[in-house]
């Protein structure tokens, strides 16, 4: 069983940064496939970010050149770096691994998942 902890959610001005941690425990962390989601209220939950073990990454058109997700075997956690924040990426920000990787873009297909962080950016 895998176990997943979210930090580093915050409130920040339209323009700032902030970096999300997902720790990971239980599990063989270089076989998943990590990936963040996110939901706002009244919205469903979309795919952000998702990283291969080979450290192939995957964005969505919303963040692609202001997000970048990074993984850390040693530490066996995952991050998002958020850069250029606007107010729509105001959301829970979720940390989720996947053990077949084959569509990554896609919460279904994840196994497991984290409490989630917020992350607020005002205007």
């Amino acid at each position: 069983q895998v176990q997943l902890v979210e930090s580093g959610g915050g409130l920040v001005q339209a323009g700032g940064s902030l970096r999300l941690s997902c720790a990971a425990s239980g599990g063989t962390f270089r076989r998943y496939v990590m990936g963040w989601f996110r939901q706002a209220p009244g919205k469903e939950r979309e795919f952000v970010a998702a990283i291969r073990w080979s450290g192939n990454t995957y964005y969505s058109d919303s963040v692609k050149g202001r997000f970048t997700i990074s993984r850390d075997y040693a530490k066996n956690t995952v991050y998002l770096q958020m850069n250029s924040l606007k107010p729509e990426d105001t959301a829970v920000y979720y940390c989720a691994a996947d053990s077949l990787g084959v569509v990554v873009d896609s919460f279904q297909e994840y196994d497991y998942w984290g409490q989630g962080t917020q992350v607020t950016v005002s205007s």
